[in-house]
């Protein structure tokens, strides 16, 4: 049986892709999502055009190979947040 964490919702423990209303988004684990906004770990960022890569291409290479973790723990402000997904989607 494992350790249930009720408290921090469905997304607890599953890779996401959170959209910012600017050009970034974020790939990692989430940790809580709330009203106050999301908490990631083990996650990575990335801005439209960064080293010539799409967001969209960027995202497309993500879910062959993976991210990889630049950043440890980064909390994102609810008011940030443009649209948070599960990276299967």
């Amino acid at each position: 049986m494992g350790t249930f964490h009720n408290d921090k919702g469905d997304l607890h423990g599953i890779t996401v892709v959170v959209r910012t209303h600017g050009p970034r988004l974020y790939v990692g684990r989430c940790d809580h999502l709330n009203e106050q906004g999301i908490l990631l770990l083990d996650a990575d960022s990335h801005d439209e055009g960064q080293e010539g890569q799409t967001n969209a291409q960027y995202l497309a290479n993500v879910r062959q190979w993976g991210h990889w973790p630049r950043i440890k723990a980064i909390e994102i402000p609810a008011k940030d947040i443009a649209l948070v997904t599960r990276l299967a989607e």
